[in-house]
């Protein structure tokens, strides 16, 4: 690709990396090593390279830090503390610039980005993402930005596995391994937790377990913890002065109740950092890369405006900004009061959503647990108050809280609860904690729809993600489309012998019914027959008294989309589903068996990657730039009423309508999709030829500029 090429042209140090590892896997061709032996080496080399990034990180960090916050008040001292406002706007002003013009897909957290590259690119990320993900987090972070740094560390490890991966030419199944090993080597080496590194690359970046995986991500794992316990020490990321323990058993009715709260504050957190980050996505008349400077000098206004409210003011960094483990640790070692832990816990939440809301660079797995360490000291001394003598200490609450507001916003429980057994080291805690961490989880995932903080921003581009995979693919295919409309069907009133010699003649495993007027009964299935013939029912038996009838009987319509469809059948654990008309829902016109979901499934991997091929080929060609734009429809648009085929000669040449968002759902659009009000469509086009785009769907000119540029990716201008 064109971005590819000058990627290669401008990154002499990426592209000599690449090349000796290319010769690399010259020679492992040559050797033709043993499969296991390929594996555990290049996960030790990730292992390796991450444990040394994650320490290079940290002291990049940290010189930034000093430099921000102890260097630069020394050299303004008469300025007095304005540097808590302009140390995080200039921060945020080169990372915005950083991020812009360097790598695009260090904004934000990096968990979704890898998850995407897993599931959609057989793993591939630029190698450059590596580097440009350290400097832009530890500037973001070094300068007061409220976020955490292993987020930084999983993707800077992932892109690491992924670039030794694509340079040693290995497949993509292996690459996807390699990536999975970065990201479990990067919680390892900044937690001192391998166990749960382990468990978050399986349970979080893959979303699935086997043996091949396991093993190599342990490898990783085991590798970069020993790197980090070499540099900074054995000792687990928080120092827990207390062993804390159950101290009434009245408590298994307080922790439940912890778990509906961190339930909800993980789902606020979630909502709130996503919402901050369509806030400034939609600031029109201001450039990306300014907007993180603007929220590093709103996040300053806020560390200087919170103490007018909650009391002293702090001394040296505020509390809000940075990682936040100092201030983690007072409440774990219950330092610190009622007032002091409510009002940390809503600023952080605000401090975190303006960081990376704004652009900034960081993760969010720390700031959940700063927030659930707040809200679990709380509530333990609100308890205390309200019920002396029974609750253990708040720092206790605390450690529970952190591990539960994590899991409701990341849906990973095993995760959870593993990290905080391996940073306490105490087994005591641990039945509180699953109990909590479980409950906390379920309502969560109730509560967003299934989505979590690392999957809600793939989602919001059209990718939605199952156990790792793209499942929202079947959401390009209409029942119609695939649905067998040959069908053979039995009367209400055909006795078991007759329907017998249907099934054995036409090889079905399942048949619709209809009634004297031709209208759909219901469906019968060879298990329908089976249960008659085991309780030795008469021949004369009607397939009315065999058969699945309204209520039961679930249906599906031919202007659904074949995901809602196979979602139905999943639900029940049924094998074929009726088609009927919207018009008429007695009216049988056509039947949803196994063989048509294979073909919907094919049909939809067709459209994607022909999609994707079209896209590939427009940026080879392209010389003034592409992008993804986002078209609304109203009721008076031209192309309403219309379908893709109707318009696509009034199309620019180079342009691609992507996907269209329809009532939540996301469907790719195909010659006979008919387009309605309220359709926002993602195109991918030229970018001259944006407006004529907007004009030929629409039928005017947009009053004031082109369509915004679409959430995909990233509402920029595409990068490779």
């Amino acid at each position: 690709m064109k971005e590819q090429k000058n990627i290669e042209r401008t990154d002499p140090a990426s592209r000599l990396v690449m090349m000796l590892l290319g010769k690399l896997g010259n020679l492992l061709d040559h050797w033709s090593l043993p499969e296991e032996l390929v594996l555990i080496s290049t996960a030790l080399l990730v292992g390796l390279s991450t444990g040394l990034g994650a320490v290079g990180f940290r002291y990049l960090m940290q010189a930034v830090e000093w430099l921000g916050f102890h260097w630069f008040p020394s050299m303004t001292q008469s300025w007095g503390r304005a540097y808590v406002i302009l140390v995080p706007a200039v921060g945020g002003l080169l990372v915005g610039l950083l991020i812009y013009f360097f790598a695009r897909e260090a904004k934000g957290h990096g968990v979704p980005e890898v998850k995407e590259a897993v599931a959609l690119r057989g793993g591939r990320m630029r190698p450059r993402v590596a580097v440009a993900k350290a400097l832009a987090s530890a500037l973001t972070i070094g300068t007061g930005g409220a976020a955490g740094s292993e987020g930084p560390v999983v993707q800077i490890g992932s892109a690491l596995g992924s670039s030794i991966g694509q340079g040693l030419r290995l497949s993509d199944e292996r690459i996807r391994t390699l990536v999975a090993c970065g990201a479990a080597s990067g919680i390892a080496a900044t937690f001192n937790a391998p166990i749960a590194g382990v468990m978050f690359a399986l349970e979080v970046i893959l979303g699935w377990f086997s043996i091949r995986y396991f093993s190599s991500v342990v490898i990783s794992s085991v590798i970069a913890g020993v790197i980090a316990r070499a540099v900074f020490g054995s000792a687990p990321a928080f120092r827990i002065p207390f062993e804390y323990g159950i101290n009434s058993y009245w408590e298994f009715l307080l922790y439940p109740l912890l778990g509906v709260l961190a339930a909800g504050v993980g789902v606020l957190f979630v909502r709130l950092l996503y919402w901050t980050e369509d806030l400034f996505d939609e600031w029109q008349g201001v450039p990306d890369w300014l907007k993180p400077a603007i929220g590093g000098a709103l996040l300053g206004v806020l560390a200087l405006v919170y103490p007018l409210v909650t009391g002293p003011a702090w001394e040296g960094t505020p509390q809000i900004f940075n990682v936040g483990y100092d201030v983690i640790e007072s409440v774990l070692a219950n330092e610190l009061a009622l007032s002091a832990v409510t009002a940390l816990l809503l600023l952080k939440l605000l401090a975190t959503s303006l960081t990376l809301g704004s652009g900034g660079s960081g993760g969010v797995f720390a700031p959940a647990l700063f927030v659930g360490a707040m809200l679990g000291g709380a509530f333990a001394m609100v308890v205390a108050l309200l019920f002396p003598g029974i609750p253990a200490p708040a720092g206790a609450y605390a450690l529970v809280g952190m591990a539960a507001v994590f899991a409701a916003s990341a849906h990973a429980p095993i995760t959870a609860v593993l990290i905080l057994f391996e940073l306490t080291g105490d087994y005591r805690i641990i039945l509180p904690l699953m109990l909590t961490v479980v409950i906390a989880t379920l309502l969560a995932q109730r509560m967003l729809g299934g989505e979590s903080i690392y999957t809600l921003k793939l989602t919001r581009r059209g990718i939605r993600l199952q156990q790792g995979r793209d499942v929202d693919v079947l959401q390009s295919v209409t029942v119609g489309e695939v649905m067998s409309t040959n069908i053979d069907t039995v009367s209400s009133d055909t006795n078991i012998v007759t329907l017998t010699e249907t099934l054995t003649r036409t090889r079905h495993h399942g048949l619709l019914v209809l009634d004297e007027q031709g209208k759909l009964w219901g469906i019968v299935t060879v298990n329908d027959l089976d249960q008659a013939l085991l309780e030795k029912r008469p021949r004369r038996t009607y397939v009315a008294e065999v058969g699945t009838t309204w209520p039961r009987l679930q249906v599906a319509f031919p202007d659904e989309s074949m995901g809602v469809a196979l979602a139905r059948m999943g639900r029940r654990g049924i094998g074929r589903l009726p088609v009927v008309s919207r018009d008429d829902p007695y009216h049988p016109v056509g039947l949803i068996r196994r063989a048509d979901i294979i073909r919907a499934y094919d049909l939809a991997l067709t459209r994607r990657i022909e999609i994707q091929h079209r896209a590939q080929r427009m940026q080879l060609r392209s010389e003034e730039g592409t992008e993804f734009v986002e078209i609304p429809l109203a009721q008076e648009d031209r192309a309403v009423g219309k379908t893709l085929r109707n318009v696509a000669d009034d199309l620019p040449t180079e342009c691609i309508l992507v996907s269209i968002r329809r009532n939540g759902r996301v469907l790719i659009p195909h010659g006979d999709t008919v387009f309605q009000p309220g359709d926002q469509i993602t195109a991918f086009t030229r970018s001259p030829d944006a407006e004529t785009l907007f004009h030929c769907l629409r039928g005017h000119r947009p009053a004031a500029a082109p369509p915004t540029t679409a959430e995909t990716p990233e509402r920029e201008r595409t990068e490779e």
